[in-house]
C-alpha cells in the first residue's frame, strides 16, 4: 500500500510537471510574441526561473556548495543551463507555427528517444535498462500520436 501511495504521489509530481510545461511554453510564446524576439523571451524566462530559484536556496537554507564538490562533479553536468535554453527558444519559436499540442507530443517524441538511448547505454551516469521489444513498441505509439495530433 505504501508503495502505490508513493508512487501515486510521485506520478501526480510528474503531471504537475507536465502541466507547468505547457503552461511556460505557452505564456513563453505569449512574452515572443509582444516583446518581437524569441531570444529576449528566453532570457526573461530564465531569469525569472534563476530569482525563483534563488528565493528556494534562501529559504529552505541550503548550505553554500562547498569547492570540493564543484570540483568533484563533471565539466558536462554543468551545461543542464544550456540545453535548457535550447528546449526553450525552441519552444518559443516553434509553437506559434505548429500549435500546443503538436509541440508538445513532438518533445515528449524527443524525449523518449533520447530517454530509449540513454537508458540503454547508461549515458551520462543514468542507470541502464535495456531498450526492449516493449519500451520501442510504446515509443513507435508515440511517433503514431504526434501523427494523430499534427493532422
Amino acid at each position: 500500500m505504501r508503495q502505490a501511495v508513493q508512487f501515486g504521489t510521485f506520478a501526480l509530481l510528474a503531471v504537475v510537471a507536465g502541466i507547468s510545461f505547457v503552461l511556460q511554453a505557452s505564456v513563453n510564446a505569449r512574452l515572443r510574441t509582444g516583446l518581437d524576439s524569441p531570444n529576449w523571451a528566453a532570457l526573461a524566462s530564465y531569469a525569472g526561473g534563476t530569482i525563483a530559484m534563488a528565493l528556494v536556496v534562501l529559504a529552505t537554507r541550503d548550505p553554500m556548495l562547498s569547492t570540493d564538490a564543484i570540483q568533484k562533479t563533471p565539466w558536462w553536468s554543468w551545461t543542464g543551463g544550456l540545453w535548457g535554453a535550447v528546449y526553450v527558444v525552441i519552444i518559443i519559436v516553434l509553437l506559434p507555427r505548429l500549435g500546443t499540442a503538436a509541440v508538445i507530443a513532438l518533445f515528449v517524441l524527443g524525449q523518449m528517444v533520447a530517454s530509449l538511448a540513454f537508458d540503454n547505454f547508461g549515458l551520462f551516469g543514468v542507470p541502464k535498462h535495456p531498450a526492449d521489444a516493449a519500451r520501442i513498441i510504446g515509443a513507435l505509439l508515440l511517433v503514431a500520436g504526434v501523427v494523430l495530433i499534427r493532422r
